[in-house]
């Protein structure tokens, strides 16, 4: 994707390309705020609400198995309307290789989300292409903490683990965890998600301090329909967290 998606960003406020998070000369420089991206947008009405209420990413999921799937091909057009200070982000689960590679491509999209059961070997493959990527990671094991360098970008989203699924559950993350992945690894820039809502994302925030924040059914009115007012409350609890 072009624009930011967990957000470590250009210049011009879109993603950088991938870099090697092994690099202890890399650190990440968090934004004065934590960015919000609001996942399994469905529709140009909701993409547009999202962006009103002050999201700064927008997640498009093209799983089919999802509740939220968006066929890309079809969506295209609308998503490449959208402004480009917004990063555009597709979410894939077990995606081929070949497919993750075209949808890299796209002109609407600015970065590619991986939360399957992707290998790091995929990931490096991936990573190969300079193309800007979120690997998300389902923590739920301290000793799984240092498994969190390894998969070739600093780009990472720490989700609920919650067996046989890929996100999109409403479960909470483990948020000590996700604090421990946060402090000792800063030059990873880590987006967390799971369970977030606008009720709890406040406290959320200041317990794990991440660099952005993911959201999909913390906001919604009916799967894959977003609430505009609940998105809107969502961004002003980040922004007073």
């Amino acid at each position: 994707m072009t624009s930011s998606t967990q957000l470590p960003t250009t210049p011009t406020g879109r993603l950088g390309n991938s870099a090697d998070p092994k690099d202890a000369s890399l650190q990440v420089e968090h934004p004065l705020r934590v960015r919000v991206k609001i996942c399994g947008i469905t529709s140009p009405e909701d993409a547009e609400a999202a962006i009103a209420a002050g999201a700064d990413a927008l997640g498009f999921n093209t799983w089919q198995g999802s509740r939220r799937y968006l066929d890309l091909d079809t969506a295209a057009e609308w998503i490449s309307t959208l402004p480009t200070f917004v990063t555009r982000v597709a979410l894939c689960v077990n995606t081929p290789l070949e497919q993750a590679q075209r949808l890299a491509a796209l002109p609407c999209l600015d970065a590619l989300q991986f939360h399957g059961d992707e290998s790091h070997e995929y990931c490096a493959l991936f990573a190969g292409l300079g193309r800007p990527f979120i690997r998300a990671v389902r923590l739920g094991a301290a000793h799984e903490l240092g498994g969190l360098i390894q998969w070739s970008t600093r780009q990472l989203l720490v989700d609920a683990a919650v067996p046989g699924a890929y996100g999109g559950t409403g479960c909470s993350a483990d948020l000590a965890l996700a604090a421990e992945a946060v402090a000792g690894f800063p030059r990873l820039s880590v987006t967390l998600a799971g369970g977030l809502e606008p009720d709890n994302v406040a406290a959320a925030v200041r317990r794990v301090r991440p660099y952005a924040v993911d959201v999909a059914s913390g906001v919604e009115s009916a799967p894959g329909k977003k609430d505009a007012g609940k998105m809107r409350a969502f961004v002003q609890a980040v922004l007073g967290a």
